[in-house]
Formats: C-alpha cells, structure tokens, sequence
C-alpha cells in the first residue's frame, strides 16, 4: 500500500507549516501540497487529488465549508477533515452537511491528527467528543432545550446573568468588552424568546445553569 497522499489547507503560515512539519516526520504520509484558503485549495485538489484533506474552516481566501463541498462535487472519494478551533453550531454542522469527512480541533495532539490521517484513508471517521455531543443532540430534538442554541460565550453570559451580575461585572469575568456583552444579551434574548434581563436571570436559575457552592 502507498503513503497517504494529503494536503493542508490553513491560513495562518505558522499553523500550517507546523502542521506539516510534524506530519512530514510520519513514514505513512505524503504532503503533496498546502493552500492559505478555500478557493487555492479546490484548484491543489484538482491539480494533485490527493487522498486526505486537512481543512481550516474560516480562512480570508475562501471558506473551508464552501471548499469542501466544491472538492466533494468533482472528487467524491476524498476525505476531507476538518480540523478548526471552533466547534459550536453554526461552524460543525454546515461543515458535516458540506460532507466533511471527519472533525478535529486544534488542541488536538500531533499524534492523534495523523491517526485521524490513517483512520480516514481506511474510510474510519473521526469526529472530537465535544462536536460529536453536539451532533448527538441534534439528533434527539426532544432533549434540546432553548438555551442548546446558545454559543458556548452566549451561555457563559447567560450564567453571570444569572448571578445578577452587570453588564461591566460580567465584561471584567468574561474578559470580554461591555459592547461584546451586550451584544450577547441581546442575542440571548432573541434566541429564548425573552424580552428582559429579568426573565433571564429567571429562565438561568430554572434550567440549573447557575453554579452551586
């Protein structure tokens, strides 16, 4: 059997170099080449169709989502994997509905992003625990609640709010900016149906979102 012929997809130089620094010491695999965005990375796949893509997702030249559905359309046996730091919602499941093969995050370990490279040329997804949670949950819609449509920073805030905090308490524990904040409020609102701050603190304490000393 011959090596694993891959590509890596990442806008940012040093995490791509970085990535296929480590992966070039593996005997198994091949880089046959690297693109900074979506669009240069659907013209490398035609050029060298390779076995295994490692996709960024938000990338200034193209998206990883769009790429990946362009590349599944001309070039279905390639398996492509996402490999990103964002796991929430509105980032995991256009990327699994564009056909994205497997799902990483970038905490993930050297070793454990070249076995999800062998796993995949075997035709073996990999999906991270945390993303897979998500996707279980969207498969059993009785158990969703309101508040699962909330961003992971969405439900942090809706905690503090919980607490009583303010706007500016919860910019300084969040380290976030009070316009970020309230940004967050409102989205918070909007997505539970409330209509004040009041209803949810009161929607936080009923759904056991507020730690317990």
């Amino acid at each position: 059997m011959g090596k694993i012929r891959v590509v890596v997809v990442d806008d940012h130089e040093m995490v791509r170099k970085g990535i296929i620094s480590y992966l070039e010491t593996e005997p198994a695999i091949e880089i046959v080449g690297e693109a900074d965005g979506g669009k240069k990375a659907v013209s490398l796949v035609k050029e060298t169709k390779p076995d295994v893509v490692l996709m960024d997702l938000l990338m200034e030249n193209g998206s990883g989502i769009d790429a990946t559905r362009e590349i599944l359309s001309f070039y279905p046996e390639c398996k492509i994997i996402i490999i990103t730091s964002f796991y929430d919602d509105e980032q995991v499941f256009p990327a699994i509905e564009a056909g994205a093969f497997s799902y990483m995050l970038k905490t993930a370990s050297a070793t454990e992003v070249i076995k999800a490279i062998e796993k995949a040329s075997r035709g073996e997804t990999v999906i991270e625990p945390k993303v897979a949670n998500r996707m279980m949950k969207r498969l059993r819609p009785q158990e969703r609640k309101p508040h699962d449509e909330l961003t992971e920073r969405e439900l942090d805030v809706l905690k503090c709010i919980g607490e009583g905090m303010t706007n500016q308490q919860i910019s300084e524990e969040l380290f976030i900016g009070v316009k970020t904040v309230k940004t967050h409020v409102s989205n918070i609102l909007g997505k539970l149906g409330l209509s004040d701050r009041t209803q949810a603190a009161v929607y936080a304490n009923r759904n056991g979102l507020i730690k317990t000393s």
